[in-house]
């Protein structure tokens, strides 16, 4: 069965991360469905940011929990990925819309009034001073596009397994990726997970330690992996039989999928 390709933060190997233009773009590439991380601004926002500072995204000073979404707006989020942008005359002019920081609601509302049906992975980033105000603002906003129940385009991800437990109490319907980043943990994790709950590990993971893969599959839990950018990376996960794969470049990844087909 051909994977899902899921969008790392848009198509980010080209674009500056978690940016409108990177998902735009992702979308446009064929991606079937977006990822993203999140985190909460001082004033109760969701914001598609990774890091829990501002310095390698935004080039400024700052945590993004102890700022406003006013302040954050302010910030450009797209030049550290290109910083010689300027000294291209022949460059097209740029929205720059596309370039700032961008909210969660903002990014269901492209998803949701895309001209095709795509999925989101959203993942809740933690430690945070918020503790489980992100889960509980996340099921709010899912709610209003009636996203919270079975069937939903959405999933949740976390290496946190409190905070898939929250959300699995505040939205029973939505499904759930237990991230897992070292092979080590895997035992452990694998007495404590749901067993409807889908397996998130990461490709160096899989590649370094070969068992990894089909102890979870296995268990019974199918593999979504992040985050898989080259042939052979791919190719292993078309060996496990992942069920998604999670990569910078869906474009990319698309076409290397087609030719698999074509070839097999």
């Amino acid at each position: 069965m051909r994977p899902q390709i899921v969008a790392h933060r848009g198509a980010s190997y080209e674009n500056a991360e978690h940016t409108l233009g990177a998902y735009i773009a992702a979308l446009n590439a064929g991606a079937d469905a977006v990822e993203c991380d999140v985190r909460l601004t001082a004033d109760g926002h969701l914001v598609c940011v990774h890091d829990r500072d501002l310095r390698r995204t935004a080039r400024t000073r700052g945590l993004v929990s102890t700022m406003e979404l006013a302040e954050l707006d302010q910030l450009d989020f797209a030049s550290w990925k290109n910083p010689w942008a300027d000294l291209d005359d022949e460059a097209p002019l740029r929205d720059e819309r596309l370039d700032r920081v961008l909210t969660l609601r903002t990014l269901l509302e492209t998803v949701a009034d895309y001209d095709r049906p795509v999925e989101i992975a959203i993942e809740t980033k933690h430690p945070t001073r918020y503790g489980g105000l992100v889960e509980r603002r996340l099921v709010e906003q899912l709610r209003h596009f009636g996203w919270e129940r079975p069937g939903s385009p959405v999933r949740v991800m976390s290496f946190s397994w409190t905070a898939l437990q929250r959300t699995e109490r505040l939205a029973p319907g939505i499904q759930l990726v237990m991230l897992l980043e070292r092979a080590r943990n895997w035992p452990a994790l694998r007495r404590l997970i749901g067993a409807d709950w889908l397996v998130g590990p990461g490709i160096d993971e899989l590649m370094d330690h070969r068992w990894l893969g089909p102890r979870i599959t296995c268990s019974g839990h199918d593999l979504h992996v992040w985050t898989v950018n080259t042939p052979p990376e791919l190719d292993l996960c078309l060996e496990l039989g992942v069920a998604a794969v999670i990569t910078d470049r869906p474009a990319y990844v698309r076409d290397l999928l087609d030719q698999r087909e074509a070839d097999s």
